[in-house]
């Protein structure tokens, strides 16, 4: 259930009350005094930038509309991220060996190791 917030006309107090979206929102204390309720701005867009981790771009890319092509630029913007951040991608290095592997010692053409 939702929070809202609650100040007191009087005292300037600050409280938070839980209250389901179908309520009234007000809110009375013990001795009758009805609160004003303080409107914010919520925070919506709390995943909407990539950092370059797993976590981010499973998190960017999940329940969103689009092309695979839109799919593979955010997965170029992440290893990019991470090469600057680190110094390498770790996750590219990764898919590097396993091409290797697979194909019995042949390198990915983007390998430059």
């Amino acid at each position: 259930m939702p929070i809202y917030l609650f100040k007191n006309p009087k005292t300037e107090e600050l409280i938070e009350v839980v209250q389901k979206m179908k309520d009234e929102h007000r809110y009375v204390d013990e001795n009758g005094l009805e609160w004003d309720r303080v409107f914010v701005n919520p925070n919506a867009s709390i995943d909407s930038k990539l950092d370059g981790s797993m976590e981010s771009f499973m998190k960017y890319t999940e329940n969103k509309n689009g092309t695979m092509g839109d799919l593979w630029d955010a997965s170029e913007e992440c290893s990019a991220k991470r090469k600057k951040q680190l110094g390498q991608d770790g996750v590219e290095q990764q898919h590097f060996k396993q091409y290797s592997k697979k194909r019995r010692g042949m390198k990915h053409h983007r390998d430059e190791s």
